[in-house]
């Protein structure tokens, strides 16, 4: 197929419903809509994503959404050049969603399908320059310590290290070129994004976990409990997690924290204070162990860019770690605007204008179980 000029795509690999317009340009991609409806307050009433609920709720939003995307874009079905669609990693039923909607676009459209792997996609959000478009206006504490490290690069390029940090995934890849890449590394048990969110339902914090234990952080010391850093030392990249989640969770069992006594419930007189304590040690933990595994990663396969990707990447405290580190190694860093960083479909149309190998969408299945270690 030619290379396309404007994509439409299509994210439901979880509980957002999501559908972005984009056009390709010479720096990199600019976004025309991006358009995202969530179930999150309906999910964070069960203190987590209920597959079965978020595939009913984008069944309802995934027509309104398309249009929207497109209303906003001023973009009309013949204008698209292609279809971008999430065909997994995901809940079987999200993306069954948005898989079988994009098929249905692409045959009465006469538009080339792109299938993406939703991890990979999640690194091209750093190719998205029109940052503007994209709701990062702000001028954070957290954006202008990623821009300091940037060195006035405007997209990334090749070879590079790519952290992806999420919910359900914390891999490292080396990337050589778009499309290639080697797994070098990853988790062994809990992801980063699960740690939190496991943690802060520990403390008795509301779903998603890692923003409520940010906040708590603020106003927290980072040192006062001692946690360990999994395998920070361990000589390879993988990761783990679950060490550390049950690490807090002994703590917060403990007369230092809070003792459970049937329906009775006892407090520290300085409960707020050490739950914020608390917080910031969990926070720093793993930022550590994030940081300091890209960064040995980075120095062995000799990159001079490091990507960072994923939903934890809009943790700031990781963001504002990880650019000290590289400006410290000379390396240059991306990580994308927080609006960008959690699920979207934005990423899915820039991976696509540089991965575009279109598929017959009348075969195309969704696969949940895609993964980045099978490039």
């Amino acid at each position: 197929m030619a290379k396309p000029k404007i994509i439409l795509g299509i994210e439901t690999s979880c509980d957002e419903t999501a559908a972005s317009i984009g056009i390709k340009t010479d720096d990199g991609v600019q976004v025309l809509s991006n358009v995202v409806a969530s179930s999150l307050e309906i999910q964070a009433k069960y203190g987590g994503v209920v597959p079965e609920q978020a595939a009913r709720e984008q069944l309802k939003s995934i027509i309104p959404v398309v249009e929207e995307a497109l209303r906003q874009a001023q973009c009309k079905p013949p204008e698209i050049n292609a279809i971008a669609i999430t065909q997994g990693p995901g809940l079987i039923g999200s993306l069954l969603v948005g898989v079988e909607t994009a098929k249905t676009l692409a045959t009465v459209w006469d538009k080339p399908l792109i299938p993406v792997n939703h991890l990979v996609g999640h690194f091209y959000a750093n190719w998205i320059t029109d940052q503007q478009t994209a709701n990062s206006l702000q001028t954070t504490a957290r954006q202008k310590a990623v821009s300091r490290s940037q060195s006035a690069v405007n997209s990334p390029s090749f070879p590079a290290l790519g952290l992806l940090v999420s919910g359900g995934h914390t891999d490292l890849i080396f990337m050589k070129d778009h499309g290639k890449y080697e797994y070098i590394g990853g988790t062994r048990d809990d992801a980063a994004g699960e740690c939190f969110d496991k943690c802060a339902r520990l403390l008795g914090l509301p779903y998603p976990g890692g923003p409520a234990i940010s906040k708590l952080a603020k106003n927290g010391n980072p040192k006062a409990f001692s946690l360990p850093r999994p395998m920070i030392d361990s000589g390879d990249f993988d990761f783990s997690f679950s060490g550390l989640k049950t690490a807090m969770a002994n703590i917060v069992h403990s007369s230092q924290f809070i003792v459970h006594s049937g329906n009775k419930k006892k407090e520290s007189i300085n409960h707020e204070l050490i739950t914020n304590n608390l917080a910031a040690s969990i926070e720093a933990a793993i930022v550590d162990v994030l940081v300091k595994k890209t960064i040995t990663a980075a120095k062995k396969y000799k990159v001079e860019q490091i990507i960072v990707a994923g939903g934890v990447a809009a943790n700031q405290k990781l963001s504002e770690t990880m650019a000290r580190a590289a400006k410290l190694n000379s390396l240059s860093l991306f990580i994308p605007p927080p609006s960008l960083c959690t699920d979207n479909a934005a990423m899915i149309v820039s991976a696509a204008f540089y991965n575009p190998q279109a598929v017959d969408p009348l075969t195309l299945q969704a696969n949940p179980s895609l993964s980045l270690s099978h490039n």
